[in-house]
């Protein structure tokens, strides 16, 4: 008889995992207040601030991929140490992500692509 046991993959303890594009992000100061003044916007809540509290929301709902005490605990983890530099919510984004790449939930490559395409966007209204 085959064997039908699901195996799960232990989840990865994300503080141990280098995501080398988010430590560039943190490096390179990108923070709504001063991204925001550089290109002369005025609303202090960043543009993207929705499209997290989305995601956020929908990893609740289905809780399978991030169950939301793990992705909140892995968020107080790395905020503290890995993104300290950051304010909120750019902490909360960078945690977030930082745990979807660890888990291979998303491709950091294709971040790394997404956030050019929309820097060179940004750019080309300047």
């Amino acid at each position: 008889m085959a064997d039908t046991t699901v195996r799960v993959k232990p989840t990865p303890d994300v503080t141990t995992v280098r995501v080398k594009s988010l430590e560039q992000l943190v490096k390179r100061g990108q923070v709504w207040s001063r991204m925001a003044k550089k290109y002369g916007v005025t609303n202090p809540v960043p543009p993207w601030k929705s499209s997290l509290d989305g995601i956020c929301d929908a990893l609740n709902e289905y809780a399978t991929v991030l169950p939301l005490l793990t992705r909140r605990h892995e968020e107080d983890r790395l905020s503290e140490h890995q993104y300290a530099e950051l304010p909120f919510p750019e902490s909360q984004l960078v945690s977030l992500a930082h745990s979807l790449i660890a888990r291979g939930v998303i491709d950091e490559t294709d971040l790394v692509n997404r956030m050019a395409a929309i820097r060179t966007r940004l750019e080309s209204c300047t």
